[in-house]
């Protein structure tokens, strides 16, 4: 098999406890105007005062925009767009959690190309670079400050939509895992458990033949020998913090090693991709109105019981990372432990085990399936074929919570 590997990331990254700090410097090799984008939280917090005043201390103007609206909404967009012609900055900083970042991704894209926000909706539709971005995420598990991707709502669509390019890469990732020690344990669970649905889809993701052209005819290239290091290690600082960090918000090893695992399942995914939970979480979330990492999260074992005809080394070795089964087992079992560890540690921090219990209808399982394969760029990425009928099948069993229901060859 010819290897093949590709990461997509950010000009620089830094990580670690008061790497925050560093943020006025690396604004001041940008330009002297800063556009920050962050939610009303955050807008008022002494985390947001520090960050204008290390601008200031090296001379960059900042203007803040601190009304970031959950999923993004187009309204927002505007608002924000809005303020920052009329500020002309030469940079955006994103401060906040996914859809902070998001916005700052989006808000860089029209300020540098204009036009309406829908002809950038899709894969390799924005037409070059965008304005600087710095992205500062006060969550461990979107993976945004890392990835190509921006996913925002747009009240004329019935389901969140996704901007996906190489251009919405922000140039400096700032992770500072002190940013997170405030963030309440129900939010911890939902965006670590996003992170690690990242790590396991990326890792899982359908490898393609590594042409000349693969690169450039897909955002997401699916699983590959880089993007698989990152995967790995994401997983393994998950399973071993996420209940940590919930349990004790003031666990500072498990708060940095969360964040460090949420970082690198961004960098596995952002070139990866993710896959069928992520295609099917778009129409879940969009009738049960449940964070997208919850809806996520209790797919998942679920995908991948559908999935391990086709993965099943790949679900071994992620029972390897969780530090589970004996030495010598075989495959299949430690295939079958790895679904069963994913569903058990996400059950630990709250997450439901059926579809049912975040209120799925019944009958709108079919509606669902149909939905769900029009996220054509993931669910081309699963590792076993998807149809109609097939997605379904994985509702059907997520909505009764069966994965016995999928134990199918």
């Amino acid at each position: 098999m010819t290897v093949f590997g590709l990461t997509r990331a950010p000009r620089e990254i830094l990580f670690g406890a008061g790497q925050r700090k560093a943020v006025g410097h690396a604004a001041s090799r940008l330009g002297r105007r800063a556009l920050i984008c962050t939610d009303k939280r955050l807008g008022d917090s002494p985390e947001i005062q520090e960050l204008r005043q290390d601008l200031a201390a090296v001379g960059v103007v900042s203007s803040t925009f601190d009304d970031t609206q959950p999923d993004v909404p187009r309204d927002c967009i505007d608002r924000c767009v809005k303020q920052g012609r009329e500020f002309k900055p030469d940079l955006v900083i994103g401060f906040g959690g996914g859809s902070c970042l998001d916005l700052a991704k989006v808000t860089a894209l029209l300020l540098s190309h204009g036009g309406e926000l829908s002809s950038f909706y899709g894969e390799f539709k924005v037409p070059g670079p965008v304005l600087p971005l710095i992205a500062i995420p006060t969550t461990a598990g979107t993976g945004s400050e890392v990835t190509p991707v921006a996913v925002i709502s747009d009240a004329e669509r019935t389901l969140k939509v996704g901007v996906s390019s190489p251009h919405l890469i922000a140039h400096t990732a700032i992770c500072d895992p002190e940013l997170t020690y405030s963030c309440p344990p129900q939010l911890t669970a939902t965006v670590g458990a996003d992170a690690l649905t990242h790590a396991i889809e990326a890792f899982t993701a359908l490898r393609r033949s590594p042409d000349g052209d693969l690169a450039h005819a897909h955002v997401f290239v699916g699983k590959n020998a880089l993007s698989d290091q990152f995967a790995l290690r994401a997983i393994s600082c998950i399973a071993s913090n996420l209940h940590a960090a919930v349990r004790d918000g003031g666990d500072k090893e498990a708060r940095s090693q969360l964040m460090l695992g949420s970082l690198l399942s961004g960098l596995a995914f952002g070139t990866a991709g993710t896959a069928a939970a992520h295609a099917i979480q778009y129409p879940v979330g969009a009738l049960t109105h449940t964070p997208h990492g919850v809806g996520v999260a209790t797919l998942m074992p679920y995908v991948m019981a559908f999935n391990q005809p086709a993965c099943e080394e790949e679900l071994a070795q992620i029972a390897r990372a969780f530090g589970i089964g004996n030495v010598g087992a075989p495959v299949a079992e430690l295939a079958s432990q790895a679904i069963e560890a994913v569903q058990a540690l996400f059950a630990s921090v709250g997450i439901p085990k059926s579809l049912a219990e975040l209120g799925l209808p019944e009958t709108k399982l079919s509606w669902t399936a149909e939905q769900a394969m029009g996220a054509t760029r993931l669910i081309k990425n699963n590792p076993r074929l998807l149809d109609v009928e097939s997605v379904l099948a994985i509702i059907t069993a997520a909505h009764a919570g069966n994965r016995l229901a999928l134990h199918v060859s």
